[in-house]
């Protein structure tokens, strides 16, 4: 079976006495029967990297560049991130997508570059209200997908993929665990038909998870986890997730 993995996305939240109190609370919980990360705005990576240093608890960035270097102002590249000890990097995410007008072939490069600088990606996928509506989300997320498939090549099986609707993101709607379980299952399927290790990929849903029903999605045969927002801020919710995923 595949262990599971919660990954929290802090966002942009966070400062020096909510970020010590909040890991805290989780590095007491431990230990989890599932793998647990944090990814956090730029600014904390170091002191989340202290704070987490003899915790079972890895940490994450929430954005990567598919640069190496150079005149790219503002930019962080996999190399600096992988200094800190970095393990994951969202890459993908719908805010990303729609604010910062990342195109799935970006999406897919910044997705090698961290591979590159052995940071496991957390490639980001999901629909629209309207593209739902049109009946358009296997084709949707299919086609974001594809491009990162088609980018790493023989390395795909390295990559975690988070199914994120987007229309359930952070507006307290949540994807049944059977419409999830059915986009879990069509990206299974896109996997398998890319890499061998299809099997061993997790799968994570991201959109609107809490304590009262994580346990039911990821009791779902493709859901191995969640991609946590809102709940990942408060160490009690994010603890319960955990618990409910082990």
């Amino acid at each position: 079976m595949r262990r599971k993995l919660v990954a929290g996305n802090w966002k942009m939240h966070g400062s020096h006495t909510a970020n010590a109190e909040l890991l805290a609370g989780i590095t007491a919980a431990r230990p989890f029967g599932c793998d647990v990360a944090v990814c956090v705005p730029f600014p904390y990576l170091s002191e989340t990297a202290v704070a987490l240093a003899a915790s079972e608890v890895r940490w994450g960035a929430q954005d990567c560049s598919a640069h190496e270097q150079g005149a790219y102002t503002g930019e962080v590249s996999a190399a600096m991130l992988a200094e800190f000890g970095c393990r994951y990097a969202i890459v993908g995410h719908s805010e990303r997508r729609q604010y910062h007008a990342e195109t799935d072939q970006q999406v897919a490069d910044k997705a090698k570059a961290a591979l590159a600088r052995g940071i496991t990606p957390i490639v980001c996928v999901g629909e629209t209200l309207a593209q739902r509506e049109a009946g358009e989300t296997e084709s949707v997320v299919k086609r974001q997908l594809s491009a990162v498939i088609h980018t790493l090549g023989h390395c795909a099986g390295e990559m975690v993929v988070a199914y994120e609707p987007v229309w359930a993101i952070g507006t307290g709607k949540v994807a049944t665990p059977e419409q999830a379980q059915a986009v879990h299952a069509v990206l299974r399927a896109q996997l398998k038909a890319a890499t061998p290790q299809a099997d061993a990929m997790k799968i994570l849903y991201g959109g609107s998870m809490k304590p009262d029903n994580a346990a039911t999605l990821m009791s779902q045969p493709d859901i191995d986890g969640g991609l946590i927002g809102g709940a990942s801020l408060k160490a009690a919710d994010f603890v319960a997730i955990c618990r409910a995923a082990s």
